[in-house]
């Protein structure tokens, strides 16, 4: 079942003056590589290669559209990137590959586009000890600044694990054993009085759209968080900050 690793599911790519500087500043992370665009100058630009000597880091010049491309944005990457070492992302594949050291808890995250939420989701789980948070190349918001800044840094270490798409996750989980759980208002099931087992997979999906046809059809059962005061649903990071912490509770008590 192991999967060929790809540099996405090896990397975070920091692209931005401040923000490469601030990456090569922080002892905690291990930068692999800087990219300049050619002819970009400065004070700033001799100070990002300044920092990347002190730590030897290699500094590779590319046109201005290889570093886009790069970045993948068009707009804010001021023609610097960084390729930060994401110490526990890996394939999902490659985490299921030994049944005796897979995840027990997994969130897998369906159609999330919003940065915010997303960095919130990975700053929440990795701070209740979740095992494994997927999130796919394709239908969620990219592992870029906007989510990095919204996890607060945590998104650098926490444990990612990558496939092309929510149903490729959703089928590899399923065939692995785990039952999936999905969050839904009107679920006759509250996640307080359900036994999840010691493995588990929860699906977080779109506010908006809801969950993909491919994952919903392999849900083996919805749940609800129970509300009071006539709210009828909480933003999506709010839900899995309370999944998170009463999974977190459970494995405390």
């Amino acid at each position: 079942m192991t999967s060929e690793v790809s540099p996405k599911d090896r990397f975070l790519t920091v692209y931005g003056r401040k923000p490469v500087l601030e990456a090569l500043s922080d002892r905690d992370l291990r930068v692999d590589k800087v990219v300049l665009a050619e002819g970009l100058r400065g004070a700033i630009i001799e100070e990002i290669k300044e920092a990347a000597a002190d730590r030897a880091v290699r500094v590779q010049r590319a046109s201005a559209h290889r570093v886009k491309v790069l970045a993948g944005n068009g707009r804010h990457d001021q023609g610097v990137l960084a390729d930060v070492v994401a110490r526990k992302m890996r394939p999902l594949a490659d985490a299921l590959e030994d049944p005796a050291k897979a995840p027990g808890t997994v969130l897998l995250l369906d159609g999330l586009t919003t940065p915010a939420n997303v960095g919130m989701i990975l700053r929440t789980a990795t701070a209740a000890g979740v095992d494994g948070i997927v999130v796919p190349h394709r239908g969620v918001a990219s592992l870029d600044p906007l989510v990095i800044k919204a996890s607060a840094g945590v998104a650098f270490h926490a444990p990612v694990l990558r496939t092309r798409t929510a149903g490729e996750a959703a089928e590899l989980l399923s065939d692995a054993g785990y039952p999936l759980y999905a969050l839904e208002a009107d679920a006759p099931d509250s996640i307080y009085s359900t036994d999840f087992g010691s493995r588990a997979v929860f699906v977080l999906g779109s506010e908006t759209a809801g969950l993909s046809e491919e994952v919903q059809s392999r849900i083996a059962q919805p749940l609800a968080i129970p509300m009071a005061g006539g709210v009828e649903s909480l933003n999506v990071a709010s839900a899995a900050a309370v999944l998170c912490f009463e999974l977190l509770r459970r494995k405390l008590s």
